[in-house]
């Protein structure tokens, strides 16, 4: 398979050429660079005989990469220190007390809730870099080029993938942790109010009302490090759930990636964002011989190797217009008789179905992309044209 850039001069605002995959020619070295899906994938070296399949994938998920993403934050939340308090021997000297024990309660709840959440920020680091390890290894070996479907690279990445969900496991236990924070947000609010309306008990001595001032005021801070607490717990559920699901669908492209056997790059989901435009009025099939498609497949052999081109060119149209939409449409060849036309209108649909379905794990989000089957009397073979909008 080769790739032929066309470059009219008349295009749309945000695609600059079309770009035709062509199965069955060749293309001469000096008018385009050479691809990865075009060089031969370089001999790895064999691993030492006495190591296993788990030890070479173990040894692969150490390559150093790109540092894991801050998921989380980094901030410790130690309860201030409560004073002590001296026996006045009056009831609101005996209430103050009750409130002091209420509030180093309190503050043992909210030292075993930051002991928590010091745990969970922990432990979903460690996945998360394990994770990144893991991905970057499985990069570098996908840029130089590997076989289809390696079995260490399948290994890597099932591997990676227990990873990511042990991160994905973190959310609902820091949902459960923020659970417990709201309710002992609760009654810090609660202890701040009894605290408050202290004042107003008759029967104070001067020293009740100094100690009921400090205690107010420690009572205070203690209600600040829970909201700050809860706060930032919340924040560290959404970076989380934002990262969980970002690297689900990298992960799900990669996968696409090593079934061919050559870098692609990270989901397209990542680039596509907005509102797309409208499909067609009168549907993506009249686009055909009306308009210069994105991109041309031609299935005129089988296994056409497709997928790193249509990568390329769709995250290209992303990056240049991220509420872009795209029109497959499969494009069967007019001339014959009837029987025939129907089989290969068949066969077509079929192809421009696989081609839904790659991008779809290239991820694509499914509303940027609308699926039609027509016939030309200019296809030779089987096509699908991609139609950008």
């Amino acid at each position: 398979m080769s790739i032929r850039h066309l470059l009219p001069t008349r295009r749309t605002a945000f695609v600059i050429g079309a770009i035709l995959i062509v199965a069955g020619c060749t293309t001469p070295q000096e008018d385009q660079a050479p691809t990865a899906a075009s060089q031969p994938a370089p001999q790895a070296q064999s691993p030492a005989p006495e190591a296993s399949p788990a030890a070479r994938t173990a040894s692969g998920s150490a390559t150093p990469g790109a540092p894991a993403p801050q998921i989380m934050g980094t901030t410790v939340f130690e309860p201030p220190q409560v004073s002590a308090m001296r026996p006045t021997g009056t009831v609101v000297g005996q209430k103050i007390e009750s409130l002091r024990d209420d509030l180093l309660r309190l503050q043992q709840q909210l030292s075993e809730e930051n002991d928590q959440l010091q745990s969970l920020r922990i432990s979903a680091r460690q996945f998360a870099g394990n994770y990144h390890s893991l991905k970057a290894a499985m990069n570098a070996r996908l840029q130089v080029g590997t076989t289809p479907g390696n079995p260490e690279l399948v290994a890597q990445w099932n591997q990676a993938q227990a990873e990511l969900q042990q991160v994905g496991a973190s959310i609902a236990a820091l949902n459960t942790l923020a659970s417990q924070v709201s309710g002992t947000a609760s009654l810090s609010a609660f202890l701040l109010e009894s605290t408050s309306t202290t004042f107003e008990l008759r029967g104070a001595v001067e020293e009740d009302h100094r100690q009921l001032a400090v205690l107010e005021d420690e009572v205070n801070k203690t209600v600040v490090v829970i909201d700050r607490l809860l706060n930032e717990l919340t924040d560290d559920i959404a970076r989380t759930q934002n990262y969980f699901a970002n690297e689900r669908l990298n992960l799900t492209a990669m996968q696409v990636a090593i079934d061919n056997g050559e870098y692609i790059g990270g989901s397209l989901a990542n680039r596509a964002y907005g509102v797309p435009a409208p499909a067609p009025a009168g549907g993506a099939a009249s686009q055909v011989g009306a308009r210069q498609p994105l991109a041309v497949i031609r299935f005129d052999r089988e296994n056409v190797q497709y997928e790193q081109a249509l990568f390329t060119v769709v995250g290209a149209a992303l990056e240049r217009r991220p509420n872009a939409a795209f029109d497959i449409v499969a494009v069967a060849p007019a001339g014959g008789d009837t029987a025939r036309v129907a089989l290969d209108t068949n066969r077509s649909r079929r192809n421009a179905e696989n081609v839904l379905r790659t991008l779809t794990s290239m991820g694509l989000p499914a509303d940027r992309m609308t699926l039609s089957a027509t016939a030309s009397p200019q296809a030779q073979v089987n096509e699908v044209h991609i139609y950008v909008r």
